[in-house]
């Protein structure tokens, strides 16, 4: 099942996309669904999930770093977007706290889509700088 066009127009990530691009790129999301307590994604872990971002639809989950909690994140919220650009371990575990309705979006999908939309580039870059500052300052 593909995203609401709703969830995505939510995402400061892609907020410089316009309806019809939206559109375009909700196509390319799938729906995942995980219960209380389940893993999204593992710190370390490599392999398809790596290169895969998800926005929130539903539901909260923590994020741990080091076995240290850093986030709790619900509907609105978006992780992995470090993924679709680059190929390495992720930075963080991922547990759903309560049921869990996300979207993926794969690295092979958003690429081509990027190249189509060059004007999501810039906000997606602002984001990712927050994120590695913040980061960095934690």
């Amino acid at each position: 099942m593909a995203v609401e066009v709703e969830a995505l127009s939510g995402c400061p990530l892609l907020a410089g996309l316009e309806q019809a691009e939206l559109e375009h790129l909700a196509e390319q999301f799938r729906e995942h669904v995980f219960p209380a307590g389940s893993p999204v994604i593992h710190e370390g872990e490599r392999g398809a999930r790596v290169l895969a971002f998800f926005i929130i639809a539903e539901g909260t989950a923590s994020v741990l770093v080091g076995g240290e909690r850093k986030a709790t994140l619900g509907p609105g919220d978006y992780f992995g977007e470090i993924g679709l650009f680059h190929d390495q371990p992720r930075s963080a575990t991922v547990t759903a706290e309560s049921d869990l309705r996300c979207f993926a979006l794969g690295a092979w999908d958003f690429r081509p889509f990027v190249e189509e939309n060059p004007q999501v580039a810039w906000p997606i870059m602002q984001v990712m700088a927050q994120r590695l500052a913040d980061n960095a300052s934690s």
